[in-house]
C-alpha cells in the first residue's frame, strides 16, 4: 500500500483542486525516483497499486517530514508520499494519522486547463482523500502510457497537470475513449466498477507509446 499525507492546517487548509493535483505529481515523481525503493514500488506495483490519504498537521506533519518520503506541491497544498509498505507495517507516525477529514473545496473557479489532465467523473461524490487516490491512480495510468521522450518532456515541466471535474456532455465521449480509465472496486465511498478518474494527454490521445497490458484499471 502506498501512504500519502496531506498536510491539512486548521486555519489554512489547502484549495481540493491543489490538492488532488499535489496527490498526483508525489505518485509521478516517486515513480520518476525510485531510488532505494525500486524493489519495493516493483513489489508493490505487482499485487495492486493500492493508495491510502491521511491528513496532518503541526506537529503531526513535521514527523511525517522525517520519515523516508517525497513531497509534491501544487499551489496551496502540500503532499507527502512514502514507499509502499504493507498497511500492518506502518511507522506509528503513520498509523495514527486520520483518513477522515479531507473534505476541501475550491474557494474559487478554476482556470482554463492545460495539456494535461485529469478529469474526474462528474457523476460521482468523493471526499477529498478518495479522489486524491484516484488521481494518484491515473497519474500511474498516465506514466505507464508514456514514453521516454514524453517522459522526459514532462519532467522538465514539473510534472505539470490539472484536475477538473469533467462537463457532464463531455464525460461519456471520454470513458468511451482509448484513455486510461481508473475503475474503482467499490470498497469505499462509490459503487464497484465505477470509473473514477481519465487521465487525457497530447501523446496518448495520439496513440502514443503503451507498455504492453496496459488497460483500465480496476482499484480499491
Amino acid at each position: 500500500m502506498l501512504p500519502l499525507v496531506v498536510r491539512i492546517e486548521r486555519a489554512t487548509p489547502p484549495e481540493r483542486a491543489d490538492a488532488l493535483e499535489a496527490a498526483a505529481r508525489a505518485v509521478l515523481t516517486l515513480l520518476d525516483e525510485p531510488g532505494e525503493w525500486g524493489e519495493a514500488i516493483q513489489e508493490w506495483e505487482r499485487i495492486g497499486i493500492r493508495k491510502v490519504v491521511r491528513r496532518a498537521r503541526g506537529s503531526e506533519w513535521r514527523r511525517v517530514l522525517e520519515l523516508p518520503g517525497l513531497t509534491a506541491t501544487a499551489g496551496t497544498a502540500e503532499v507527502r508520499v512514502h514507499p509502499p509498505i504493507p498497511l500492518d507495517g506502518w511507522p506509528k507516525e503513520l498509523s495514527r494519522l486520520q483518513v477522515s477529514g479531507t473534505d476541501l473545496e475550491d474557494s474559487g473557479e478554476l482556470g482554463p486547463a492545460g495539456d494535461v489532465v485529469l478529469w474526474v467523473n462528474p457523476g460521482l461524490t468523493m471526499s477529498a482523500g478518495k479522489a486524491m487516490a484516484q488521481c494518484g491512480h491515473a497519474a500511474q495510468l498516465a506514466w505507464w502510457g508514456t514514453g521516454p521522450e514524453e517522459r522526459t518532456a514532462w519532467r522538465a515541466a514539473g510534472f505539470a497537470l490539472d484536475v477538473r471535474t469533467a462537463e457532464p456532455k463531455d464525460w461519456q465521449e471520454l470513458v468511451t475513449s482509448d484513455l486510461p480509465a481508473v475503475r474503482d472496486a467499490g470498497f469505499t465511498e462509490i459503487e464497484p466498477g465505477s470509473v473514477t478518474v481519465i487521465a487525457d494527454t497530447p501523446w496518448l490521445r495520439r496513440g502514443g507509446f503503451r507498455p504492453d497490458g496496459w488497460g483500465p484499471l480496476r482499484h480499491p
